[in-house]
């Protein structure tokens, strides 16, 4: 597979040209990038208006991906994720429908962003999976939710795979919604990768008809490279306005060096990387089974990502992960109740034999019986909207209970959010917010 981005931007930093354009450094090296850190001149194509380079490696990442069209973002999977919504917004103006969006309710807070610009309303897809992060939606019960409702939402959004690794029924979920004419879209921001197994288990071969990847979370890309897919079956008109619903909320700089290594990965994943990939999945297997002979509880559900639960040895996720940091091990996300290691082929083989020993040397303590204060069904009292451009203010969380929350208020990872901005503060909700360590939220002034 050719590397047009690349192949350009190498045969122009290697004339050393006079560079009369931005960026301000002119190629000098300070770091070692600059080089190759161009803006969009005469040759370079431009993004998301793309007739040149940029659109025949797009059309290459398309063609890996089994997508109608594939688009880059330099910003990340956020991006993408406003985007799709838009295209989901115009596809409901277009078919009479009312603006509703059925999601999951572990969408990354981007989700809840972006439902704000658009003015979307969200109807809360819940499930019990024992905490805020995870959220299996059940393709039967989604069957009851949609027959039930007065008016059918235009889309559902779905997470899958989540921050935990839980992936979820894509086909059985896809089957639901095209039955009552519902778009399902996907933030598949976690799972890049699972179009390159052995039997993919990516979003576009199991009939999404939009989804994001966050290449750089799961692929050799440099972090903020993603790509907004649409799917073979999509309304047409997702294909032809998908870089207009891009460009409405990008920068008019990206970043050359993003967008040139999206294009280095494609031929990258086109050689052997699905083998290095496949012998990277049985080395994690390998891996979770070992940790569970030694006394871990282990979540392993997908085939990247092994999700320890340490209470059962005496520590917190949190814990957890400052030993393992302490003997140089740096995991991707830790809470309470998990700490989260994500392994690509780029490791290498040794790293596993390393982590186990890690894990090995870590003493066995009391466990600890504490379990997250459960979630209720959390009540709206205004829109996603009318909260987050309302005036607000800062309170400690024991203060906040009545009120009704203005903003997100969580970082990332995970950025999701334990209450959408509209939703009244409960007793319940305060001590989860306490249990996560949130001590102040942000709320709509009364």
């Amino acid at each position: 597979m050719n590397t047009p981005i690349c192949d350009f931007i190498d045969r122009y930093a290697g004339k050393n040209p006079i560079r009369l354009h931005m960026p301000g450094h002119k190629g000098a090296v300070l770091t070692g990038a600059e080089p190759y850190d161009i803006t969009e001149i005469y040759g370079a194509d431009v993004l998301y208006h793309s007739e040149g380079i940029i659109r025949e490696s797009e059309d290459n990442a398309a063609a890996l991906f089994g997508a109608a069209r594939t688009v880059y973002s330099a910003e990340g999977s956020s991006l993408s994720i406003r985007a799709m919504l838009y295209l989901a917004l115009l596809y409901a103006k277009e078919m009479g429908r009312e603006p509703i969006i059925a999601a999951g309710r572990n969408a990354h807070k981007s989700f809840m962003y972006a439902a704000a610009m658009l003015d979307l309303s969200v109807e809360w897809l819940y499930e019990d999976n024992g905490g805020i992060i995870s959220c299996d939606i059940d393709p039967a019960e989604l069957e009851k939710k949609l027959a039930s409702m007065d008016h059918l939402p235009c889309a559902v959004y779905i997470t899958s795979p989540d921050y935990l690794g839980h992936i979820a029924d894509v086909a059985g979920i896809s089957r639901v919604c095209h039955k009552h004419g519902v778009l399902l879209l996907v933030d598949n921001a976690h799972g890049a990768y699972l179009n390159f197994l052995e039997s993919s288990l990516h979003p576009m071969a199991h009939s999404a008809d939009m989804c994001t990847d966050s290449a750089h979370k799961t692929l050799p890309v440099l972090t903020g490279g993603a790509y907004l897919h649409i799917s073979k079956n999509a309304p047409a008109m997702f294909s032809e306005q998908c870089e207009r619903a891009m460009a409405m909320f990008a920068s008019t700089s990206p970043s050359y060096l993003i967008l040139r290594s999206l294009d280095a990965a494609n031929a990258y994943m086109d050689g052997d990387w699905r083998s290095q990939l496949s012998k990277c999945a049985e080395n994690v297997r390998r891996l979770s089974k070992s940790l569970g002979e030694i006394g871990y509880d282990i979540e392993y559900n997908e085939p990247l990502k092994i999700n320890v639960k340490p209470k059962s040895v005496g520590y917190t996720g949190d814990g957890l992960a400052k030993c393992l940091s302490e003997r140089g091990i740096v995991c991707e996300f830790s809470d309470p109740d998990n700490c989260v290691m994500m392994f690509t082929p780029e490791l290498g083989d040794g790293v596993y034999s390393s982590v186990l020993k890690a894990f090995s040397e870590i003493a066995v303590r009391t466990p600890i019986k504490t379990l997250p204060p459960p979630a209720p069904i959390a009540v709206k009292a205004m829109s996603i909207r009318e909260a987050m451009l309302a005036p607000s203010e800062v309170v400690s969380v024991k203060d906040s209970v009545g009120r009704v929350l203005a903003d997100a208020n969580v970082s990332c990872p995970p950025a999701i959010p334990i209450l959408a901005c509209g939703e009244r503060i409960c007793e319940k909700f305060a001590a989860l917010f306490e249990y996560y360590a949130v001590d102040k939220v942000r709320v709509v002034k009364n």
